[in-house]
C-alpha cells in the first residue's frame, strides 16, 4: 500500500505555527511502522516545493510531490493539510485510489465561524471522499460530518511523539537557556509563577480569556503567587475596545504584571520567560502545546478532559476552580515535580506513533478502508 498525505506549504513556514504539520509528521512515523505500508510520500498543496526546515531536519528522505506528479505513486490519499482539486480526486477515485478526509481541526467552528464573523475560509465538495477520519477531541461532531459528507466517519487515535520538542530544547540548550521545570529547594515557601498563555486568540474554540480571569482569580486571593503573566498572540487585540476592557478591569494589569505578546515558540519563550501555561479550550481538548508542557514539566493548569489524570484539571470554564490549581502549583509543584514528570512521561508515551496499540488500530482502519467500495 502506497500512502499519499497533502500538505500545504508557504514561505516562512515552522511546524511551531499549528499543530497540523506536526500531526501530519506523526502519521508519517506511524505509516512507516506497517508491514504491508511500502511508501509514503507528501502531496504538495502549496507554493514552495520544501518542507518546513524543522521537518526537512528530522526526516530529510521524506519525498514532497506535486500532486499532479503523484498519480501513480499512490493507492491511498489523505486530505489532511492541504486542500486537494476535486478534478484529481475524482480521476484517482475512478481508477481504484481510496481518499480520506482526515478531519484534524475542530469541524463545527471550521464550518460555522466564517460564516458568522464573515471571514475567508475553506471547503471543498462534501462527497470527494471515500471516509473521513477524527481524533476523539471531536468525536461529538462526527454525526455532523457524517451527514455533510455521506460518508463513513472513523475515530482514530491522537499521536505525539517528542522528535520535534527535544531538537528545540537542543537548540535552547545550545543557545545558554535552561528549557523544563527547574525545581527549588523545599522549604523555600510559595513560589511567585510567571504564567503564560499560548491560545492562538483565532477562534472562540482556543482563547485566553479564562486563563486570563484564572491568573487574575489566583493573584486577587494570593498576590504573591503570581509574579507576572504572559499573553501570547495577543498584541492585534489590544486597542480594541472589549479587551481592552477586560485588560482595566484586572488587578494584575493595574500592578503592572501582565505582558502582551505577539507567537513565540514555547521551548524558547518558556526557557526564558515563564515557568506555567494556564489554557482553555472548548470542544478541543487534544492540543500539541498541551503535551509539549507536559513534556518539560511544566505545571500545566488545563480543561481538558482528555488529559484529567495529569497536569492540574479544573473543569469546563470554571474560574474559581482553575485559580486554586494554580496557587495550589504555586505550594506545591516544586515538591511534586519528580512524580508529576513521571506520570507525564507515562501519558505521552500512549501517543507515540512507534506504539503497539496505535499501529494495530491506524492498521486495522487502512485495510478495512482498502477492502470497501466507494460511497
Amino acid at each position: 500500500m502506497r500512502i499519499g498525505i497533502s500538505v500545504l506549504t508557504h514561505a516562512g513556514q515552522s511546524v511551531w505555527e499549528n499543530g497540523l504539520g506536526q500531526n501530519i509528521f506523526f502519521l508519517v512515523q506511524l505509516l512507516r511502522t506497517l508491514p504491508f505500508v511500502t511508501g509514503v510520500v507528501l502531496l504538495d498543496c502549496g507554493d514552495q516545493a520544501r518542507l518546513a526546515p524543522e521537518a526537512q531536519a528530522v526526516a530529510p528522505e521524506l519525498a514532497l510531490v506535486p500532486v499532479r506528479e503523484a498519480c501513480d505513486l499512490v493507492d491511498v490519499v489523505f486530505e489532511m493539510g492541504g486542500g486537494l482539486d476535486v478534478e484529481w480526486l475524482d480521476y484517482m477515485r475512478a481508477r481504484g485510489v481510496k481518499v480520506v478526509f482526515f478531519c484534524c481541526g475542530q469541524p463545527y467552528v471550521g464550518l460555522v465561524e466564517p460564516v458568522i464573523f464573515g471571514r475567508g475560509g475553506y471547503f471543498s465538495r462534501p462527497e470527494r471522499c471515500d471516509e473521513i477520519w477524527v481524533l476523539a477531541k471531536d468525536r461529538a461532531f462526527m454525526p455532523m460530518l457524517e451527514a455533510l459528507h455521506r460518508c463513513a466517519v472513523h475515530e482514530v487515535p491522537f499521536l505525539w511523539d517528542s522528535v520535534f520538542i527535544e531538537r528545540r530544547r537542543g537548540e535552547a540548550a545550545a543557545a545558554g537557556l535552561e528549557p523544563g521545570w527547574v525545581p527549588r529547594a523545599a522549604g523555600t515557601g510559595p513560589r511567585a509563577l510567571r504564567v503564560a498563555t499560548f491560545e492562538p486568540n483565532i477562534s472562540v474554540v482556543k482563547c485566553c480569556v479564562v486563563p486570563v480571569l484564572v491568573c487574575e482569580a489566583a493573584f486577587r486571593s494570593e498576590p504573591a503567587a503570581v509574579e507576572r503573566l504572559h499573553v501570547l498572540n495577543s498584541v492585534q487585540m489590544r486597542e480594541h475596545p472589549t479587551f481592552s476592557f477586560l485588560l482595566s478591569s484586572l488587578e494584575l494589569q493595574r500592578g503592572g504584571r501582565v505582558q502582551l505578546e505577539q507567537r513565540h515558540d514555547f521551548v524558547g519563550y518558556m526557557s526564558q520567560h515563564a515557568d506555567t501555561v494556564v489554557a482553555h479550550q472548548w470542544h478541543n481538548d487534544q492540543n500539541i502545546l498541551y503535551l509539549d508542557a507536559l513534556y518539560g514539566g511544566y505545571p500545566l493548569v488545563h480543561n481538558s478532559r482528555w488529559l484529567e489524570g495529569v497536569g492540574y484539571y479544573y473543569p469546563d470554564s470554571d474560574i474559581g476552580a482553575g485559580a486554586a490549581q494554580l496557587l495550589r502549583v504555586a505550594h506545591g509543584h516544586d515538591g511534586a515535580h519528580a512524580g508529576y514528570e513521571r506520570d507525564a512521561r507515562a501519558f505521552l508515551a500512549r501517543l507515540s506513533p512507534r506504539a503497539a496499540a496505535n499501529g494495530a488500530h491506524y492498521a486495522r482502519r487502512l485495510l478495512s478502508l482498502a477492502g470497501r467500495r466507494a460511497c
